[in-house]
């Protein structure tokens, strides 16, 4: 007996020293530290973290730079985000939006159709309600009883030229990385010229000056889905996941892929864990691609994320998928994230 006891104690002597070795190893979060910071997903977040930059610049909270860079591209008359985006097969365009806080408030709404922000509509749902996420007729009704106005024919002319020319075949075939390409081709974030048309999410995640994060999604969703479609966008741990002790993740593709392993809170909990938002986000686009390799090779996510001390990372199932990182008055800078595929 005391044999084994003593072959025991020698053999956690050898343990513990291991596990600690392996510990310092991790990532250390005080690596970096930037605050204000604003990230948001693709090319055409750079335009929407100048609108959120003029707040945190300023000392301002976290929460109103999210929900003001979101409003900005929602104001945008666009094939892909707000009333001008695509719309569904049956012609209507209807849209999904959530926000979260410092203090993991949220707010949601989901199948929401003419009205023009629904990122405030959300923060409203937030702010003045006991629950996290009205849809329909139910979220229209709570917005113009708030004095959100009811808007009508605002569909951009590209998107109605799109959805005309959809008609003729009404073939629902996504296309990875459209949003990456309509950028490049027309220089205009969300405008299309070449026939194309798919998904398209805006997600932004910012530190404010206080340390403190907040996070914004909103989406018209995938072009010509099914008519009472919903994806991530709207949805908390799905789209966009917010915890002040971690950091936060948001996410942009095919939703559905999304939703099936909950994207966001796992990147966030992966951090909680110690890795870097990068590895975190890789982790997770693997967890996704092992549910259906061969499927995968047809679809694209990406995940965006930045932890408590501004360090930020990404990855994406294909290639292409861009993220728009601003700290300073510089303007901020476009990265491609590493992928899966090559």
């Amino acid at each position: 007996m005391k044999s084994s006891r003593r072959k025991f104690i020698k053999q956690a002597a050898v343990i513990i020293p291991a596990a600690s070795i392996l510990q310092s190893c991790q990532p250390k979060m005080t690596e970096k530290i930037i605050k204000p910071i604003v990230v948001s997903t693709w090319d055409s977040g750079l335009e929407v973290n100048k609108v959120a930059w003029q707040i945190l610049r300023t000392n301002g909270k976290a929460i109103d730079a999210v929900e003001k860079g979101a409003n900005s591209i929602e104001d945008t008359i666009n094939c892909c985000v707000g009333l001008g985006g695509n719309p569904d097969r049956d012609g209507f365009v209807t849209l999904d939006a959530c926000i979260m806080d410092e203090k993991q408030n949220c707010g949601s709404v989901a199948f929401l159709q003419d009205i023009k922000n629904p990122i405030s509509v959300a923060r409203k749902i937030m702010e003045k309600t006991p629950h996290v996420m009205l849809v329909g007729d139910g979220a229209k009704k709570f917005a113009i009883d708030n004095g959100f106005k009811e808007e009508s024919d605002v569909l951009s002319d590209d998107a109605k030229a799109e959805y005309a020319k959809w008609l003729e075949k009404s073939e629902y075939k996504p296309q990875i990385n459209i949003e990456k390409r309509q950028n490049s081709e027309t220089k205009v974030p969300g405008k299309l010229s070449n026939g194309d048309f798919n998904h398209d999410t805006m997600g932004i995640v910012a530190i404010d000056s206080n340390g403190d994060l907040s996070g914004a999604c909103t989406t018209s969703g995938m072009g010509f889905k099914m008519h009472g479609r919903v994806g991530d966008s709207p949805i908390i741990g799905g789209g966009l996941f917010i915890d002040n002790e971690i950091g936060g993740a948001t996410s942009s593709g095919q939703g559905e892929e999304v939703i099936r392993i909950c994207g966001t809170h796992l990147v966030v909990e992966l951090m909680r864990m110690g890795k870097t938002p990068m590895d975190a986000c890789k982790t997770a686009v693997e967890r996704i691609i092992n549910v259906n390799p061969e499927k995968a090779k047809t679809f694209q996510v990406g995940f965006l994320a930045i932890n408590k001390n501004g360090i930020v990372g990404g990855y994406s199932v294909q290639p292409g998928f861009t993220y728009s990182v601003t700290s300073d008055d510089s303007g901020g800078q476009v990265f491609e994230a590493d992928s899966h595929f090559k």
